[in-house]
């Protein structure tokens, strides 16, 4: 019988196996003594994301208008009014812009658009009027990187639609009511404003408040309005009223100035309007009362 061992393999011998053992606890020991590296944290970003409401109303481009978001209260206003990104905004008579360096960049990078309707022009329109629009235009239109596509569009006693019908989703009317009062269109404006909206479309209101002990005058000669005639114009349109903020209430304003709501900051009226300002007229009361008093509405056209 062949003791031969040919074909056999032999086991491990015991050196063999604690060599495999140490090789493989080297490994392991040389593997815990590296560092992994971890993925670093994203920096931190600088303000508001873009895009954001907040975004648009800490915008640097705004610095000259900063200044009066504390009486003013952008954020909140809109926010009260239901702003969202992707919505067509209507702006009757923006002014110089105060609103529309929010509302312009917030709706461009949503995907929203903004519409500005402007002061009507042309023949024997108010020079004052005209340049304050040429200025609009020239500011507003000419940096589309940050403002957009703004459609630009005119509202007063004989203009025409102020944007495409039953498109908008929001219309804004920020305190000229008593403006289109003197002029005798505000009915007219709450029916272009009508016209403009979706159903289910909501209509914003900031308006220079008078008291209701006060007599409204039909011309708002000093700037101020009863809430309940606001709400009867918009009742009269057809809108249905949804709710009131105390966002931008002053209980400091009694509404009994010398020069109506212009005495007050913003314009802060020293003589009747067209008149050289007096260097003697004292304005400390007036700049202590700050920002006038101001109702915040809320409508809805019915669906």
């Amino acid at each position: 019988m062949s003791n031969s061992r040919q074909g056999w393999r032999l086991p491990l011998s015991r050196r063999d196996v604690l060599s495999g053992a140490a090789a493989v606890s080297l490994t392991g020991l040389a593997a815990c003594g590296r560092k992994e590296k971890t993925a670093e944290p994203p920096p931190a970003p600088d303000g508001p994301p873009k895009g954001s409401l907040e975004w648009a109303v800490a915008g640097p481009w705004r610095a000259q208008d900063k200044i009066r978001d504390a009486a003013r209260h952008p954020m909140e206003t809109l926010r009260f009014f239901g702003l969202q990104p992707r919505m067509t905004v209507v702006e009757f008579w923006p002014g110089s812009g105060w609103w529309t360096e929010i509302l312009a960049p917030y709706l461009a990078e949503g995907a929203g658009k903004y519409v500005a309707a402007g002061f009507q022009t042309g023949p024997g329109a108010d020079p004052s009027q005209v340049a304050l629009m040429a200025a609009f235009q020239q500011r507003f239109t000419n940096d589309r990187r940050l403002y957009g596509e703004i459609e630009l569009s005119a509202f007063g006693p004989t203009s025409g639609p102020v944007t495409l019908a039953g498109t908008a989703d929001m219309v804004l009317f920020m305190r000229n009511i008593h403006a289109w009062m003197a002029a005798g269109i505000a009915e007219k404006a709450f029916a272009d404003a009508w016209a403009a909206l979706r159903p289910g479309g909501v209509l914003g209101v900031e308006q220079h408040r008078l008291g209701p002990e006060q007599d409204q005058d039909p011309a708002a000669a000093n700037g101020y309005v009863q809430e309940a005639f606001v709400k009867q114009l918009a009742a009269e349109a057809g809108f249905v009223f949804v709710a009131a903020s105390e966002i931008n209430a002053n209980e400091r304003d009694k509404k009994d100035h010398p020069f109506g709501v212009d005495t007050l900051p913003p314009v802060s009226l020293t003589a009747p309007r067209g008149s050289p300002p007096n260097p003697t007229f004292d304005r400390s009361k007036y700049d202590a009362i700050g920002e006038s008093d101001r109702m915040t509405l809320r409508f809805r056209k019915p669906e």
